[in-house]
């Protein structure tokens, strides 16, 4: 009698909620014919039951918690310094520009004890970064921090391959690498746009990759020692929707639902980069120009805001209610809030890509700070505006960035090279790039097309399929142990 393989899944993040369960993915591994077990947070299993429950599937706790426990309670110093070197070790070859900012970042916030050793921290960089055997010594030497917390889970499915939404640049580590000690077939999946250039090196001796593009492939390779054979370039599953304009919700009732005037041009902005930097600034030059009649039709503002805006973090739910003074202060502006799936999947949610995809296409202008959504408006084919307006004060007390100095980090770089967009650093710049774009949305319609084709592989929505069939494949010729 034949046995039914079993693969595992860790989606411990909004988006691969979105990746796994609302794509092709997880239905076309089990129309393969295989198991389905995927992992996620512990406080929405019946939540996320109700909403994707079939046949074939089983959805079980990711225990985060606990994973999070072992990372603070055992050699919790050594093993901090370990995901800080992960992150930092990247190969030179790539561009490290953001990478850069996250050493002096955790340098500038760090406690003095380990400000005092950061010239020998310094010198270990450098070493990683040019020498190939320190950066594999340095994946090896992680395996040690192998937990017993899946134990049971392991033991009860006995899984042929183990996949997760990182290559263990998360807590997701602890079950990859409790995988590679059982010697199961891992693999991963590049989930954001930026992630092999930020996150760099992997958290657990992974067996396979699937990424979005040739460049993502390149970035792996040169930066991160990945084998060509063992990268596949399935696109990225999580814009299908968007490529099959399944999400949009009608321009009238959209409209309506923000109370937007259907007279005035829409104008949204995505409020990104909040980490390093507060967008009140650029939020206030977009509604001044409006307020004053500078462009030149009249419009009107949609902001939305980022999910960190919605943290215990002060500064940034401090921006949340300058945000809303704003909106307050000027009668065509409006905000739109991202709707949490909750728990530890906060509040990048699959429930919110209606209101994503509409926002983007409705827009008759979208703004904002060099996100990822640059190329989710450009699958929408709406004109692009990365504002990059310098605060006056930054964040007080807080490791802060201008924005103008951020152009050079590597996906903001391909969206400045591919002209698929425009780039405001002041008021004036702002003003013309809108009513350039206002005047004539198809502009850079071309440039647009070719940086989806590159960023995205595949824009016929087969993306999920594709990398379906992909990870069904590695797990039909998996070895069962």
């Amino acid at each position: 009698m034949k046995t039914t393989k079993t693969v595992l899944i860790s989606a411990d993040h909004g988006l691969a909620i979105v990746y796994f369960l609302q794509t092709d993915v997880v239905p076309t591994l089990i129309d393969a014919g295989l198991h389905v077990v995927l992992l996620t947070d512990d406080h929405l299993l019946e939540k996320i039951r109700r909403r994707f429950g079939r046949v074939g599937l089983t959805i079980e706790g990711l225990r985060l918690e606990q994973a999070r426990l072992y990372s603070q309670k055992y050699q919790a110093s050594v093993q901090w310094w370990l995901d800080f070197f992960r992150r930092a070790g990247a190969s030179s070859r790539i561009n490290l520009e953001a990478v850069d900012t996250h050493v002096r970042w955790v340098y500038a916030e760090a406690p003095p004890k380990r400000r005092v050793v950061f010239p020998m921290v310094r010198a270990l960089i450098f070493l990683l970064r040019h020498s190939r055997p320190a950066r594999q010594a340095l994946v090896k030497a992680q395996q040690r921090f192998t937990s017993n917390i899946y134990h049971d889970l392991f033991e009860k499915y006995q899984p042929v391959l183990v996949i997760s939404s990182t290559p263990g640049w998360r807590l997701d580590r602890y079950l990859l690498r409790e995988a590679v000690a059982r010697k199961i077939k891992t693999a991963a999946i590049v989930l954001g746009w930026d992630n092999p250039s930020s996150y760099t090196l992997p958290g657990a001796s992974i067996d396979h990759i699937s990424c979005w593009s040739e460049v993502q492939k390149q970035e792996l390779v040169e930066g991160s020692d990945w084998l060509e054979e063992r990268i596949h370039i399935g696109g990225i599953p999580s814009y299908d929707g968007y490529f099959r304009k399944q999400w949009l919700i009608p321009r009238e009732a959209y409209f309506r639902m923000h109370d937007l005037d259907p007279q005035r041009k829409l104008l949204g902005y995505a409020c990104s980069f909040v980490t390093y930097s507060p967008n009140i600034q650029n939020i206030e030059a977009i509604a001044r120009l409006i307020a004053t009649d500078q462009l030149a039709f009249p419009s009107q503002l949609l902001v939305r805001l980022h999910p960190n805006h919605f943290s215990p973090v002060k500064h940034w739910s401090k921006e949340r209610e300058q945000i809303y003074e704003l909106a307050n202060r000027y009668p065509h502006v409006k905000i739109v809030e991202p709707v949490p799936l909750g728990g530890e999947l906060g509040y990048y949610s699959g429930e919110d890509m209606p209101e994503k995809s509409s926002m983007m296409a409705h827009s008759d202008v979208f703004l904002t700070v060099y996100s990822t959504m640059v190329v989710e408006t450009s699958i929408h084919q709406t004109p692009i505006i990365s504002v990059t307006i310098d605060s006056p004060k930054g964040w007080p007390g807080k490791f802060s960035l201008p924005l103008s100095q951020i152009g050079n980090w590597p996906t903001h770089q391909r969206f400045r090279l591919s002209r698929a967009g425009r780039v405001a650093s002041n008021e004036v710049e702002l003003q013309q790039a809108i009513n350039d774009y206002l005047l004539n949305p198809e502009l850079d319609r071309s440039a647009q097309q070719q940086f989806v084709q590159r960023e995205c592989t595949y824009t016929d929505g087969s993306a999920g399929s594709r990398t379906g069939a992909f990870l069904a494949h590695l797990a039909h010729t998996a070895r069962v142990s």
